[in-house]
């Protein structure tokens, strides 16, 4: 979607960005092609999608794979979607918050590793990388996108400005790669601040 069609669908149904849930809906089709193009998906795989919003990435990612479990905590936007039937079919969507959804049972489901996709509300990355951290088990990859700060933070190096308790964390644990920054224009509303997409690998 445009920037112009997503701030038009959702007046027209009632939803707004919740500040609460931090939404920035992505609506530039070239970031979108190129996230899913990187994570080098396929036919096989079973993806999890956490943050669906108006679907984005959702379609795409569907295109390419098996199935998509697709996470999403806001009720219009999963009500707004089964109105609309304008996901693939191979989208199963579900109304969770993903810091309180059970991994393993969401892992069994995907087939026993969970490969992720998000385009994650900024006031929960750092919970849900910790997370991820927690559960490196269940991981096989994950690629997210994120404040460009957190991103810099999860990959600094030690004695770095930037270096601290996530980047200990990370580095005992995974290895992650930024692979490309998303300017703010990319999203409604814009975000105030710049985005990255990382790539993290548990060990």
């Amino acid at each position: 979607m445009t920037y112009e069609k997503t701030k038009s669908v959702l007046r027209d149904h009632g939803l707004a960005p919740h500040k609460k849930l931090g939404q920035n809906f992505l609506v530039h089709r070239h970031t979108a092609e190129r996230i899913v193009d990187l994570a080098s998906l396929k036919k096989t795989d079973i993806i999890t999608e956490v943050g669906v919003g108006l679907g984005a990435l959702t379609n795409p990612i569907a295109s390419r794979v098996k199935q998509v479990i697709g996470i999403e905590a806001d009720s219009g936007i999963i009500q707004w979607h089964r109105e609309q039937h304008d996901l693939a079919e191979n989208v199963n969507l579900i109304h969770a918050d993903i810091l309180k959804t059970d991994l393993a049972e969401l892992a069994e489901k995907s087939g026993g590793m969970l490969k992720i996709l998000a385009n994650l509300p900024y006031s929960i990355s750092s919970p849900f990388l910790f997370r991820l951290i927690d559960h490196q088990e269940l991981i096989k990859w994950a690629v997210v996108m994120l404040q460009k700060e957190v991103a810099e933070r999860m990959s600094a190096p030690p004695g770095s400005k930037t270096y601290g308790r996530l980047s200990v964390a990370v580095s005992l644990s995974a290895d992650c790669e930024i692979l490309f920054d998303v300017p703010p224009g990319a999203f409604y509303p814009p975000p105030k601040v710049q985005s990255s997409i990382l790539r993290l690998r548990p060990r």
